[in-house]
């Protein structure tokens, strides 16, 4: 199969990347030039293309410019690799574009599968848009999937990677109350999900997320167990706002998302790791020193 893929050295991508080449699928690599395009030509002749470019939601401030260019880069790329492939006279079988479950905004002990509403804040109205991006893609007939993703755990990238160091002093701890809900998943399963999606005849929203979501004060002690590290100091709410600005911690770091993989689960994934325990020391304990 030739997978094209879009975002490919980044944290998920390049994991995906070994995957595919590991199982012996041709993976085109769809990078951008100077002013920050993507090249579309790369995408022809392409079975599969997964989509997974995008501005870091917390890699900086959100000032103006920068939540700009957060849903720019989003809906910019995302249309151009829908239209693209609308055009293409043999067109791949299946897009697999990115979203998150920031789809959802901030909805307290709420349950929340594919089938819940869109939240009002930033993040949502990002969410929304890009998910919107894809519609030539799908009005050419296109099987289109979007990869409402969690917190992907895993040490080599992500929100979780850049807590370890924190942990391994023994100073990691939960976030403001710790009540709020984190979906999570291992970044096992996210690479497993995003591969079944290939094969498998699923569209539309698609929770990557595992079955059984835990508050942060939950995903902190996991953490901690498999790190074989204490988490008894709290990091009060105060300390994300003043590296990222209120509303970006708000909207990353204090949010609560019950997000549960309905979808997934229906269409027959297994998950390799379906607790938060399983995730944590499968991923992370080899970083322990």
């Amino acid at each position: 199969m030739r997978v094209a893929i879009t975002g490919s050295h980044g944290f998920i991508g390049s994991a995906l990347v070994a995957v595919l080449e590991r199982d012996g699928d041709e993976v085109v690599r769809v990078s951008r030039d100077a002013s920050g395009k993507l090249d579309a030509d790369a995408l022809y002749g392409a079975d599969v293309v997964v989509h997974l470019a995008g501005e870091g939601v917390a890699s900086k401030r959100w000032t103006p410019e920068q939540k700009r260019k957060v849903l720019e880069s989003r809906t910019t790329g995302t249309t151009l690799v829908a239209e693209t492939i609308a055009r293409m006279e043999r067109k791949p079988r299946a897009l697999l574009s990115a979203s998150a479950v920031g789809y959802y905004g901030s909805r307290g002990d709420e349950v929340l599968t594919e089938a819940s509403s869109a939240g009002s804040d930033f993040l949502a109205e990002v969410c929304t848009r890009w998910e919107e991006s894809t519609a030539a893609a799908e009005s050419a007939g296109v099987r289109v999937a979007h990869l409402r993703t969690g917190i992907v755990v895993g040490k080599s990238g992500g929100a979780v990677a850049k807590t370890l160091p924190l942990f391994k002093l023994g100073l990691g701890g939960r976030l403001g109350s710790g009540r709020q809900w984190w979906s999570w998943i291992s970044l096992t399963d996210e690479i497993g999900a995003i591969r079944f999606l290939m094969d498998n005849d699923v569209a539309g929203a698609v929770n990557l997320t595992g079955p059984e979501p835990v508050t942060n004060a939950e995903f902190t002690k996991s953490v901690g167990r498999a790190l074989h590290r204490p988490t008894f100091l709290p990091v009060p709410s105060f300390g994300p706002a003043l590296l990222l600005g209120r509303e970006a911690a708000d909207a990353v770091i204090n949010a609560s998302q019950r997000a549960l993989p309905r979808v997934l689960l229906d269409a027959g994934y297994r998950f390799q790791h379906p607790t938060v325990d399983d995730a944590t020391r499968a991923e992370l304990a080899s970083s322990r020193q």
